[in-house]
């Protein structure tokens, strides 16, 4: 199986010499206007569309199904060059106060092949984590959906399969390339990676130059709650991951997202709510409260 285009570095693609300008045409027909093929590249000469595919495949992802239409969430279920399959979700904005239709999008990406993490509510760990996505696997989510789109979303929401900050090698150099203005030029704050609560990972964010957005999926306000639905909490209990969040936005001076399924009988209850209350204004963080869908399995 060929590599991925955007997982090789500039100089593996063998690029003429006297033409450094072709790096910036081959960006622009990948990260801009979404082409599938090389064919598509009509100012790149034959001899040099023929040989970046004869050495690089430049598609990461292959949609398999979409569920809902153009005016519902999305739905995209990938096939991979390896035959792994991840998952996307497209979502328009909810409509404003008079009912009007929003055009703005927001993609859910994945990062990993299944997840480590064996958290309860969620059916990404169900099989198991299989492995990490390259970056070009988790660009080609992007791409692949704008294509399909006819544009790029206006959001990107990390907190598909997978736990992104176990796959930061791969992440970030996929961030650079979204974010960058002469790549794909999304903006920073409009990129939210999500954590079930990796707190040195956490706090090595909070350093990073790019300006995105943190979600923590917390899910439960005690340690004694959140140990039983979320293994990761036996090692990064509360108070420690509750620590890192403030380093994060002391450094990014940025409000977080408390991430909260609302589990009947589990975490709901009212002395659950208070303790929710206090984590939420420790951090000035804005907490969103999210129905549970029964997992399968």
């Amino acid at each position: 199986m060929l590599p991925l285009l955007l997982d090789q570095p500039v100089a593996n693609w063998d690029l003429p010499p006297d033409q450094p300008y072709r790096e910036k045409q081959i960006r622009t027909w990948v990260l801009q206007r979404f082409v599938s093929t090389y064919d598509e590249m009509t100012d790149l000469s034959l001899p040099l569309r023929t040989s970046l595919a004869s050495r690089f495949r430049l598609r990461a992802a292959e949609p398999v199904t979409i569920q809902g239409s153009e005016d519902t969430t999305r739905k995209f279920l990938w096939k991979l060059g390896d035959g792994s399959f991840i998952e996307s979700v497209l979502i328009p904005a909810t409509p404003g106060k008079e009912g009007n239709r929003s055009t703005r999008l927001t993609l859910c990406v994945s990062s990993q092949v299944g997840c480590a993490y064996g958290c309860r509510f969620c059916a990404s760990g169900i099989d198991g984590w299989r492995r990490n996505l390259t970056a070009a696997e988790i660009i080609g989510q992007v791409l692949e959906a704008s294509r399909i789109a006819g544009r790029r979303p206006d959001n990107l929401v990390f907190m598909g399969m997978g736990e992104p900050l176990a796959n930061l090698s791969n992440l970030l150099p996929a961030l650079d390339l979204l974010i960058s203005p002469a790549n794909l030029g999304m903006g920073a704050r409009h990129v939210t990676i999500s954590t079930s609560g990796l707190a040195p990972q956490i706090e090595e964010l909070a350093y990073h130059p790019l300006q995105f957005r943190l979600a923590l999926s917390l899910h439960a306000a005690s340690d004694a709650i959140r140990d039983k639905i979320m293994p990761v909490n036996k090692r990064f209990p509360l108070d420690r991951l509750l620590e890192a969040c403030d380093v994060f936005v002391r450094a990014k001076k940025k409000q977080i997202f408390f991430e909260y399924i609302l589990l009947a009988g589990i975490n709901d209850s009212p002395e659950q709510a208070t303790l929710l209350a206090q984590h939420a204004r420790r951090l000035f963080a804005k907490v969103n409260l999210i129905p549970y869908n029964k997992v399968e399995g």
